[in-house]
């Protein structure tokens, strides 16, 4: 318990310390151009640039997501046959709600790229 209060204690000091250092070695002077907000290194709300659609972003989550879900098969495939019955239910219900998933996404227009 001791040693626990002691780590506290000193990475305490030390982020105080770090605060007190940077406030008193720190830069004093103000620049309008770095305290100016800025997006992707192009100036702020610049007419020029064009964002990427919603839907790269979804599309690029459902398939980082469904990618995840389907890498869950590969240990399921090396012990398949030492499996019992209740395993094989498990991953039945796993197979129905990725199914489902994939369904809904489809039936609601998410894959498609207009």
């Amino acid at each position: 318990m001791i040693e626990l209060f002691l780590v506290f204690l000193i990475f305490g000091l030390l982020g105080i310390v770090l605060l007190f250092m940077n406030a008193l070695l720190g830069p004093k002077r103000t620049n309008l151009i770095k305290e100016s907000p800025f997006e992707c290194g192009s100036p702020y709300l610049q007419k020029d640039i064009n964002p990427f659609p919603i839907k790269f972003y979804l599309v690029a989550f459902l398939f980082l997501l469904f990618d995840i879900e389907v890498v869950f098969f590969f240990p399921w495939a090396i012990v398949f046959q030492e499996m019992t019955k209740t395993g094989l239910i498990i991953m039945g219900a796993y197979l129905t709600v990725l199914i489902l998933g994939f369904l809904y996404a489809w039936k609601t227009g998410a894959f498609e790229w207009d």
